[in-house]
C-alpha cells in the first residue's frame, strides 16, 4: 500500500528579521534564570530510579546520501523504559506539584523524598487526571504509580488498545471517550473540578497556565542531552532542526532551551505537523497573533500529534522564534519510520513511531525529490547543513508499525 508525499510550508517572513534581535533581548531578561531552572530539571530527573540520557544518534550515511553534513537523530524510545519522552514532563510537573503541598523548595526537589514513608502517607490519596493520545498519559500513569498515587487517565476515540493497555498497566484508571483530543482534555478538565482531582495537562488555556508551564521546562532535559552529547563527541552544531508540534509544548520547549544556550547560534527551527491536525500552520498562515484551532477527527496515523487546539504559551514563543511551519501528509512519517528501521550500512537502526520519524522523513523528502527543491532552497538546506531530529517514541503501536515497516510504501 502506497501513501501519498504532500509537504506544505509557510514561513513568516517578519521573523527573519527580527528573530536574532529578539533572541539577544530575552537572553537579557531571562536566560539566567532559564539556566537555572534547567538544571535544576536535570538534577532532579537524575534522581529518578532508572535515570539515563537516552542515544543521540549521528546517522552519517544516510546524511552523505541526502547531500548535508550531518544527521542527529536523539532517540526517545529508550526513556525511562516507557517507549516516549512524555514521563520528563509528567515527572518534573508532579514534583511541583507535591513540593508545594510539601513546601519543599525547588532546589531541593528529589524523587526518592516523595517515596519516603512519612511523605507518602501525605499525598496517598491524590489523584491526577489528564486527557493523552498515549505517551503523556502512561508517563503521568508511572509517574503517579511510583508515587503510590492515583491516576486517572481520558483517551480519545480511534485510541489503539495496545496504548489503553499500556497505560492501564502503570495502574491507572482509563476511559475511552467519543470525542477528539482537544474535546477529551475538556472532559478530563472537567472531571477533575467535579472530583477534586488535580489535572497535569500539557496544555495550557486561560486560568490554567503553571502545570503546563512546569511540563515544558520538564522536557528540557531532553533538550539539553542533546547539545551535551553533540559537544562532548565533538560534532558541528545543528545549522537546523526539526521538532515535531502537537498541542507544541515539546517544541517549545527544545527551541527555548537552543535560543536560550546558543543565542544568535541558535539553529534553525522548522515545526512539522500533520496535515490533518495543522493548527500552528494553519495560525501561522493568518499570522495576526492568534492561535487558530482544526477541528474534525484529525484522523493521522501520527497519533500524538493528532492535536487541533495550540497551547496558547507555546504558539507565542513558536511564533518568535521558529523560522517556518511545515504541515505533512502521513506519508512522510512512513518514509522516516522506513528509513529509521532500515538504515544505510554503517548507521544505527532506530526504532521510531509514527509521531517520533516526521522530522527524517521530511528531510529525506526535501533532499531527495525534485518535487520540493524550492522549498529545500528556502530552508537553506544544503552540504553544509547539520541536522537535529527528535524521534520523540519508539513502537507504541506495534501491530501498525510493523505494517508499515513491511507493507507500505511512501
Amino acid at each position: 500500500m502506497m501513501r501519498d508525499i504532500s509537504i506544505k510550508a509557510v514561513f513568516p517572513e517578519k521573523r527573519s528579521s527580527i528573530c536574532l534581535e529578539d533572541l539577544k533581548q530575552d537572553q537579557k531578561e531571562r536566560n539566567q534564570n532559564e539556566r537555572k531552572r534547567t538544571k535544576q530539571v536535570r538534577a532532579f530527573h537524575k534522581s529518578v530510579d532508572g535515570y539515563a540520557a537516552t542515544p543521540l544518534h549521528s546517522l552519517s550515511k544516510l546524511a552523505g546520501h541526502l547531500g548535508i553534513k550531518n544527521l542527529y537523530v536523539k532517540d526517545e524510545s529508550y526513556r525511562f523504559g516507557l517507549n516516549a519522552f512524555k514521563s520528563l514532563g509528567a515527572t518534573w510537573a508532579l514534583a511541583r506539584i507535591l513540593g508545594e503541598k510539601l513546601g519543599k523548595p525547588v532546589s531541593g526537589l528529589d524523587f526518592s523524598c516523595f517515596k519516603q514513608p512519612s511523605v507518602k502517607e501525605r499525598i496517598e490519596n491524590m489523584v491526577f487526571v489528564t486527557a493523552t493520545d498515549g505517551n503523556h498519559g502512561r508517563g503521568l500513569a508511572w509517574a503517579a504509580g511510583q508515587l503510590g498515587c492515583r491516576s486517572v487517565v481520558f483517551m480519545p476515540a480511534g485510541t489503539v488498545q495496545t496504548r489503553v493497555e499500556n497505560i492501564q498497566k502503570e495502574g491507572a484508571s482509563v476511559c475511552v471517550t467519543d470525542k477528539n483530543y482537544d474535546d477529551t482534555v475538556r472532559l478530563a478538565a472537567a472531571a477533575a473540578k467535579e472530583n477534586g482531582w488535580t489535572i497535569v495537562q500539557d496544555t495550557a488555556w486561560d486560568g490554567y497556565e503553571r502545570i503546563p508551564a512546569w511540563i515544558v521546562q520538564g522536557y528540557t532535559t531532553m533538550a539539553a542531552e542533546s547539545l551535551e552529547q553533540i559537544i562532548i563527541q565533538g560534532d558541528v552544531l545543528p545549522t537546523h532542526m526539526f521538532v515535531q508540534a502537537g498541542v507544541g509544548s515539546m517544541a517549545a520547549s527544545v527551541l527555548g532551551y537552543y535560543a536560550g544556550q546558543l543565542n544568535q547560534a541558535c539553529p534553525r527551527t522548522y515545526i512539522m505537523e500533520s496535515d490533518q491536525a495543522d493548527c500552528m500552520y494553519q495560525s501561522a498562515i493568518i499570522d495576526d497573533g492568534i492561535p487558530r484551532r482544526v477541528g474534525g477527527l484529525l484522523n493521522t496515523i501520527m497519533a500524538g500529534l493528532a492535536c487541533g487546539e495550540p497551547n496558547p504559551f507555546a504558539w507565542k514563543v513558536l511564533r518568535k522564534f521558529s523560522h517556518g511551519f511545515i504541515s505533512c501528509s502521513d506519508g512522510v512519517a512512513v518514509r522516516g519510520m522506513q528509513l529509521l528501521a532500515k538504515p544505510r550500512s554503517g548507521d544505527s537502526p532506530i526504532v521510531s513511531g509514527e509521531s517520533g520519524a516526521l522530522g527524517p522523513g521530511l528531510v529525506h523528502c526535501l533532499m531527495t525529490n525534485p518535487k520540493f527543491s524550492a522549498l529545500k532552497e528556502k530552508m537553506k538546506l544544503n552540504r553544509d547543513s547539520s541536522v537535529l531530529c527528535f524521534s520523540t517514541e519508539g513502537d507504541t503501536d506495534p501491530e501498525n508499525y510493523q505494517k508499515i515497516i513491511h507493507g507500505y510504501r511512501a
